[in-house]
């Protein structure tokens, strides 16, 4: 099998400018690596230099053969220019595989044609391997050094693996080291780590109350830390909390002034250089979402009582456990910060939709609880069975999602006897999860009927006005929550005006469609 080397001519090295050293003479010196042909590609500036290194060659190995290529480069710093003409040469080269054994000398050229001849062999347009050579290092390399890589070896199998590695760890970090087995679940994850590593863009997480997203936000943004995509730290934002003149202070900073409060400098001046999460988004103001849009795509916006404009730059997550597509659509969302935020959206799965990862869930709970209270909490055996299985019933809904369960498995832990949990204490604590839950299902009907009249009401009246409210509250107009409410038995009726069957059913009650609106 012969050895063929393809190599630029090095106009610096080559010419010995340097330590008298001349990568292409002495490649063609090296005894354990004899070249049969070296295609030398030269620039018609540099003909007489060529043709001396020629002359070289022949000195040190006469049975080299050194074909002169003549490869003209108005730039040989402009990549298209050197990778266009080097995947000419390659394809009209007619490499011979069964005859000739092919290496690219990646020492002489700009750095630019290093990386193209690298592409080129990677992608196996050039099938050949790398040659690298350095100048000598002593009395044992009169010549030079000279490594070959072969960018196919199995060898560097364990690079990938290293890949890998780095992978796992990341997606292990994402989830907070809990072995889930959920696909959906693990796909999402997989998911969020090539984004949140490789995008600065915003990043929506929605799910019910209890599913993780606060817990995610904050391991997205260690993760961008580990990857060096940011540098500052994270704030975090709960909208709801924020009310009437609080909103644009809170947020943007305010600057001391006539009328105003004292100065502060804001949570998104705060978020500067990291990341800003905003819980709950749906709940922000009409104003608020106006400037924040204008903040997150130019970096800037106004201070309240500011005539100058702030510069803050953050990445940012956002959070909701409402549909915002539907919040969009009956106006009480600005569709062109949805349109923003929902570059890279992503809900994460309700924990009745994971069962298989409940019992690693349990355990990451429990080591949790034992950092907190300073010593080691177990279940016993049967404790352990007759929770689980209460736990991953489908009829065990986990209205809470994991913040139930963390919750649950707190006071087990904390009641737990000499670090022990029994089968009466979980029998107990069953007991009094249902009794939440029914109490919280009653509860929410009551305070939602409550927002909009005083009355008393039979419990019958109650749910149902409860179901009204909520149908209004989704619906962009009368009709709609009428033809909602009124699906089946509309059809059997000869007048199906259903925007005046619900007028008259909320009336009944005094209220009108602004009263259950707002």
């Amino acid at each position: 099998m012969r050895n063929v080397v393809i190599g630029f001519l090095g106009t610096q090295l080559d010419a010995g400018k340097k330590r008298r050293w001349r990568p292409s003479v002495q490649l063609c010196a090296h005894p354990d690596f004899p070249i049969d042909r070296l295609e030398l590609l030269y620039d018609q500036r540099y003909s007489r230099l060529a043709h001396g290194v020629a002359q070289g060659i022949a000195s040190v190995s006469p049975d080299t053969e050194v074909l002169l290529n003549r490869m003209d480069l108005a730039n040989p710093w402009d990549f298209q220019e050197v990778y266009g003409k080097l995947f000419d040469f390659a394809q009209t080269y007619g490499f011979d595989e069964d005859r000739e054994r092919y290496h690219v000398h990646l020492t002489t050229g700009t750095h630019v044609a290093q990386i193209c001849w690298f592409l080129l062999t990677e992608s196996r347009h050039v099938p050949a391997r790398l040659a690298q050579t350095g100048p000598p290092r002593g009395e044992d390399t009169p010549n030079g050094t000279l490594d070959i890589i072969d960018l196919d070896l199995s060898q560097y199998n364990a690079l990938q693996q290293r890949f890998d590695l780095v992978t796992r760890e990341y997606n292990a970090l994402l989830k907070d080291g809990i072995e889930t087995q959920n696909p959906t679940f693990n796909a999402l994850i997989d998911r969020v780590e090539v984004v949140a590593s490789n995008s600065d863009a915003p990043i929506l997480l929605l799910g019910e109350t209890g599913t993780g997203k606060t817990e995610l936000a904050r391991r997205i943004f260690e993760l961008k830390l580990q990857r060096r995509r940011i540098k500052g730290r994270m704030v975090q934002v709960n909208c709801a909390t924020l009310r009437g003149n609080t909103v644009l202070p809170t947020l943007f900073g305010q600057r001391r002034s006539a009328g105003a409060g004292a100065e502060r400098a804001g949570l998104l001046r705060e978020a500067d250089g990291g990341l800003l999460f905003l819980d709950e988004i749906d709940e922000l103001s009409a104003e608020g979402q106006s400037i924040l849009l204008h903040a997150i795509e130019t970096g800037r916006y106004y201070p309240a009582g500011s005539d100058h404009e702030i510069t803050s730059r953050f990445h940012v997550i956002a959070g909701a456990n409402c549909d915002l597509g539907a919040r969009v659509a009956e106006g009480r969302f600005r569709a062109d910060l949805f349109a923003r935020l929902n570059l890279w959206s992503f809900t994460l799965p309700p924990m009745r939709q994971r069962r298989e990862d409940i019992a690693p869930n349990i355990q990451f709970e429990l080591e949790r609880v034992e950092k907190s209270l300073g010593q080691r909490t177990g279940f016993n055996t049967d404790a352990a069975e007759r929770y689980q299985r209460f736990a991953r019933d489908p009829a065990t809904l986990w209205p809470g999602n994991f913040r139930d369960l963390g919750a649950s498995v707190q006071r087990l832990a904390t009641l737990a006897p000499r670090g022990r949990i029994t089968r009466a204490m979980v029998d107990g604590e069953i007991e009094t999860l249902r009794t939440q839950w029914k109490s919280a299902e009653t509860d929410a009907d009551a305070q939602l009927v409550a927002e909009v009249t005083d009355a008393e009401l039979d419990a019958f009246d109650r749910v149902q006005l409860a179901e009204v409210i909520r149908t209004c509250r989704q619906s962009p107009s009368l009709s709609a929550a009428g033809r909602t409410l009124f699906a089946v038995s509309r059809a059997q009726k000869a007048s199906r005006n259903d925007a005046d069957r619900l007028r008259k059913y909320l009336d009944r009650f005094g209220l009108g469609w602004d009263d259950v609106r707002s």
